[in-house]
Order: C-alpha cells, then sequence, then structure tokens
C-alpha cells in the first residue's frame, strides 16, 4: 500500500522538525563559539554574535600544544582501531566457523565479561601496568585492544553466523588452509562488519576521557579529552576556548559516521551479496 503525498509532507515535516530539534544544541555551539566571552554568557542569549571573531580557533588551538595532543589521540584511535579489527574477526572466525568441545561454554564466559564494568577493574588495570611500567605511556590505552571485546566479537560472530559453508568448502578444495580461508574468504565478506567495529571503537576511543585521565601523567602525552578538559577551572571555565575544540573535535567522528553509514545497517544485518 502506498503512502498519499500527504501522508508524506507530514512525516517529512515531523522528521525535519526532529532534526531540527536534535541538532539546535551543535548549532548554537557553533555559533557561540565566534562569540566573545561577555557574548557567550550574556542573558537573555542571543543566537548570532556580534562580530564573527574567526581568531577564536586559532587562539584556542595555541592555547595549549594541541597538536601533540591531536597526534596522541590519532595514534591510540588508530591502533585500538586497528587491534580490534584484527583480533576480534579472528575470535570470531574460530567461534563461528570451528567446531571443538565447550565452544559454547567459553562464549557465553566471554558475553559475561560485558556485565563487568570497566570502574570494577579500573584498579586492578592500573596495578598490572604499572608492573609493567605503561604508566605514563599510551601503551594501556593501545595494547589492550589487541586482546578483542567482547561485544564487537558478537557483532562480527553473529555475520559470520550467516554465511554458507560453501565458501569455505570450496576454498579447501581449492588446497586453502584456515587462515587462507579468514584472510582471502571472510576477510572481505566481513568489511560492514569491519567498518562498523572501526566506527563504534573509533567514536569510544576518540572521546574517551577517563582512560588517559588514569594512564598519563605527561602532558606531552595528553590526548585532545584530557586537552579539552584544561580549560575547566576550579574557579572559572574558559566557555570560548572549549567550544571551539569541541567543534574541532566532533569534525572526524562526524566525517568518519557519514563515509561509512551505508554499512552500519549491513554490518548488524548478517546479510552477504
Amino acid at each position: 500500500m502506498k503512502m498519499s503525498k500527504v501522508s508524506k509532507t507530514i512525516i517529512y515535516i515531523l522528521l525535519g522538525i526532529m532534526a531540527l530539534y536534535f541538532l539546535s544544541p551543535f548549532v548554537y555551539m557553533l555559533f557561540t563559539a565566534f562569540k566573545t566571552e561577555a557574548e557567550a554568557v550574556a542573558y537573555p542569549p542571543k543566537l548570532f554574535p556580534d562580530k564573527w571573531l574567526w581568531q577564536n580557533f586559532a587562539d584556542a588551538w595555541n592555547a595549549q600544544p594541541f597538536g601533540t595532543f591531536l597526534w596522541n589521540s590519532l595514534l591510540v584511535t588508530v591502533g585500538t582501531t586497528v587491534g580490534q579489527v584484527i583480533s576480534c574477526s579472528l575470535v570470531a572466525y574460530g567461534f563461528a566457523r570451528f567446531n571443538f568441545k565447550g565452544k559454547n561454554v567459553l562464549f557465553m564466559v566471554l558475553l559475561s565479561t560485558m556485565m563487568i564494568p570497566w570502574d570494577v577493574t579500573m584498579i586492578p588495570q592500573y596495578m598490572e601496568f604499572k608492573m609493567f611500567g605503561w604508566i605514563n605511556t599510551l601503551k594501556p590505552l593501545i595494547i589492550p585492544a589487541w586482546f578483542g571485546s567482547a561485544y564487537y566479537i558478537f557483532l562480527m560472530r553473529q555475520f559470520l553466523m550467516g554465511i554458507p559453508k560453501d565458501f569455505e568448502e570450496a576454498a579447501r578444495i581449492d588446497g586453502a588452509n584456515a587462515f587462507q580461508i579468514y584472510w582471502k574468504i571472510f576477510m572481505p565478506i566481513l568489511k560492514p562488519s569491519l567498518i562498523l567495529v572501526g566506527v563504534l571503537n573509533m567514536i569510544s576511543v576518540w572521546n574517551d576521557y577517563l582512560g588517559p585521565l588514569i594512564f598519563l601523567q605527561d602532558r606531552s602525552k595528553y590526548t585532545l579529552a584530557l586537552g579539552l578538559a584544561a580549560f575547566k577551572g576550579v574557579h572559572e571555565t574558559q566557555i570560548i576556548p572549549m567550544l571551539c575544540i569541541t567543534i574541532i573535535m566532533i569534525i572526524p567522528p562526524i566525517i568518519i559516521f557519514i563515509i561509512a553509514q551505508k554499512y552500519i545497517v549491513e554490518g548488524t544485518s548478517g546479510s552477504i551479496k
């Protein structure tokens, strides 16, 4: 049953209103970043600044070594994303395509770790990383990702469970071993799921504040999230610099999400072409 033009128009208007409602805080933040401190805290508030101060972004960026913070954030984000994609796909491949004793029990144990909040393991992890000599380095933020995540493993396993056995059987007939089947057959098929995991991990790590706050001490090791928090003092908060850096920080996740959005639904559906 096709919808009438009137129904479609009403739906589009409602969706537009909802979009404006959710976008309004970001629009106000964007316009406020070009104001002076006095205009930002003025009441009643105004949407547009009296004078557009583009220099606010340069001043905010130069107020601290944000070039170093950006490089550290990129290292952590790329390192953890690559680690999650490789480790989680390997584990998911083993759970989805191999039969071995205790497989279901191990998978349930793996899923049960999702119920343990990071706040509980935070202190033991700190003690462990201190014993390794990793405190005040980027290693505690990158290396654990190379041991996988239960949630991402679950996503990839569900995707792999929907792939027919014919693919690997044909590869075995051609003489491929288990690793070759994983790398040459399933990794290309897993592309939507891999992109989904990469996007989710990138957004999570890029915005992470608590992890760097606990493990990093030297200012030269700070990420963007920690650098942004430095604008918030005990007695006052520098609103304009904080908004400027916040806008800069949200640009990469938005771009990545726009580029990868068509794969997000495919990555959770478990279907292949």
